[in-house]
């Protein structure tokens, strides 16, 4: 697809009331197949002439470049890890080995979060830019932004990654109005813009937007929902998809709240959520193919109802920065197959990332599904929550220490209930053995520009038991 388009697509305004925002959304899967198939081998050829990185990699694992006609076939080309990358980008900076494309030619970068390490450095060429505003928009339609929207933009936008300015210019190339504050600008500046312009839709990380709503009787004299916005839509972190959360969300704001899933290696926004809210549809796959794997057996298994594994991503159509078979650490859980939307890819709940991963006495948690427990103990707790984590690597024989605040109108002589309440809770939802602390409403930081941490490696001077 070519779109020669350096703004906005010329045609937004016609597709204000369209169904989906690109037919490939609810195209059959076999012709869908069809097109992915013919795409991976143009991408595989456009390899083989410009990446060195492949060219080595595909040369150390003697698998030829040719070899790989459709998507079955990918199974026998080696995984990329993000080590590889930081370790290209290392070697070769600031774009790394795996820079396919002539430098004179990047017109963008753009760099990952950094929160496991040093922030990956991503290019663009003109081409991979206006792809990364097309698929991005095909996210914010389903999560129902519109053209013509006023939108508040609450993830940070100083920091160089794909929340903030990637973001902004798919909602520009959308046709919707983006109102570019920030995180970073300040929990004030966002809700007197909210109060002046009644925007119809704010996108951010779902922690923050919750407590953007907390503020606002303080700092604006209104609840959140007073200020007449219509849509919620959140990513960045887990937190959208955790039923607790999305309901709290709503109740602040007296809007739908849907959730995106995207990053920065391979775009800004693949997943994302219909009016149906019940999970994240893959909508990119003209671009993206995306396979599931069995985090046990790391065997490709089907997208199935039911199923759960990591993600993995194959970009096709890409020149700056492509990779194949990129282990993207975001595990899943598959939620269905179809939808009344008509959208045609695989649903979706992301349960965590193998980085927030902790292995207790074996079992695997995620922070996330704490969160989701201590929020359905409101207003017993308040909703917040921090693991810590006081032992090397992720994996403890010990019961997990875990710190709740207890509810503003609770009192401390309930601690001792809440305790038991909460460690039965974890054990028997999640299979694990917690030893919880109940500390002071607002002993933890609050959500702000940053990713919310729920995992600790030391505890807090500001815990207040």
């Amino acid at each position: 697809m070519q779109f020669g388009v350096k703004y906005r697509r010329p045609d937004v305004r016609e597709k204000a009331d369209d169904r989906h925002w690109h037919r490939v959304e609810a195209m059959d899967p076999s012709e869908l197949q069809a097109m992915q198939q013919t795409r991976l081998r143009q991408q595989m050829a456009y390899l083989a002439a410009h990446s060195d990185f492949y060219r080595e990699k595909f040369a150390s694992a003697g698998i030829d470049f040719g070899a790989i006609r459709a998507t079955e076939d990918l199974q026998s080309v080696p995984f990329t890890y993000k080590q590889e990358i930081r370790d290209s980008l290392s070697a070769n900076p600031p774009f790394g080995k795996h820079l396919a494309a002539d430098t004179r030619d990047i017109v963008q970068m753009q760099a990952s979060s950094g929160t496991t390490g040093s922030p990956s450095y991503v290019a663009l060429t003109e081409s991979d830019a206006e792809m990364w505003h097309e698929l991005s928009a095909r996210g914010l339609f389903a999560c129902g932004v519109r053209p013509g929207d006023f939108v508040l933009h609450t993830f940070s936008i100083s920091k160089g990654f794909v929340g903030g300015i990637p973001v902004v210019q798919a909602l520009q190339y959308m046709g919707a109005v983006d109102i570019p504050i920030g995180a970073d600008g300040g929990i004030d500046r966002l809700l007197r813009a909210a109060a002046d312009l009644k925007p119809r839709c704010v996108v951010g990380a779902p922690n923050f937007v919750l407590h953007l709503a907390e503020c606002a009787p303080r700092l604006i004299g209104v609840e959140a929902r007073q200020l007449g916005m219509r849509r919620l839509v959140v990513g960045g972190e887990p937190g959208g998809g955790i039923p607790a959360v999305r309901m709290a969300l709503e109740d602040a704001w007296g809007a739908k709240c849907c959730e995106l899933l995207g990053g920065t290696d391979m775009g800004v926004i693949y997943w994302a959520e219909c009016d149906e809210q019940a999970g994240m549809h893959m909508q990119c796959m003209d671009y993206i193919i995306v396979e599931l794997l069995d985090p046990e057996t790391e065997r490709v298994i089907a997208f199935e109802e039911g199923a759960h594994g990591e993600l993995v991503y194959t970009a096709i159509g890409r020149q700056a920065s492509p990779l194949v078979r990129f282990r993207s650490g975001d595990h899943i859980e598959v939620l269905g197959t179809s939808c009344p939307c008509g959208r045609t890819g695989p649903r979706i709940r992301c349960v965590g990332r193998t980085d927030d991963m902790l292995i207790v006495r074996g079992v695997n948690v995620f922070p996330s599904a704490i969160q989701s427990i201590v929020m359905e103990l409101q207003p017993a707790t308040n909703g917040v929550m921090r693991v810590l984590a006081d032992f090397d690597g992720h994996t403890t024989q010990s019961a997990l220490k875990i710190y709740v605040e207890r509810g503003p109108d609770v009192s401390i002589g309930d601690d001792d209930e809440l305790k038991t309440r909460l460690q039965i809770r974890l054990r028997d939802a999640l299979a694990f053995k917690a030893n919880v602390t109940i500390v002071e409403p607002g002993s933890f930081e609050k959500p702000g520009a940053q990713k919310l941490a729920l995992t600790l490696r030391e505890k807090p001077e500001s815990v207040v038991l």
